[in-house]
């Protein structure tokens, strides 16, 4: 997938729902990406300004009775997804794009979809729920 020069043509069929794992930056990202679709977001520790106090640090979304738990560090989890009956665990805090599956949960950071940080790859993930499960997929951009 391209990136151009900082702005991206908006397709409502990418996603049916965007979530956004935190560091988030501004509101206007927010703003931009409900153009796009329904967005459930958590609040990053990069995230300090007074419009940020409305985002919650933790949201469950249930995607088509699928659990998925959303935070921004998983460094601070506290509780075991497996039994609280989560498919899926999405976290942003390293920037570092991961999608691996333990004791029948997926672990998943899309990664970072703005400026490049450190050495990582620039990257956003897909979720695909389907019968009950959920596969992910990183998808890393070449700006």
């Amino acid at each position: 997938m391209r990136c151009g020069s900082g702005s991206f043509p908006i397709h409502t069929a990418w996603s049916e729902l965007i979530i956004h794992a935190g560091d988030i930056g501004s509101p206007e990202v927010l703003e931009t990406l409900r153009q796009v679709a329904p967005v459930v977001a958590v609040r990053g520790n990069n995230d300090r300004d007074a419009w940020a106090l409305e985002i919650a640090e933790t949201e469950v979304v249930d995607a088509e009775g699928v659990l998925l738990y959303v935070i921004h560090d998983v460094g601070e989890l506290d509780l075991d997804p497996a039994a609280a009956g989560f498919a899926a665990v999405i976290a942003g805090h390293s920037h570092k794009p991961r999608c691996e599956e333990q004791d029948g949960v997926l672990w998943f950071n899309p990664g970072s979809a703005g400026p490049r940080r450190f050495k990582l790859p620039i990257a956003v993930g897909k979720l695909h729920v389907a019968r009950g499960r959920v596969r992910g997929e990183i998808l890393e951009l070449t700006c």
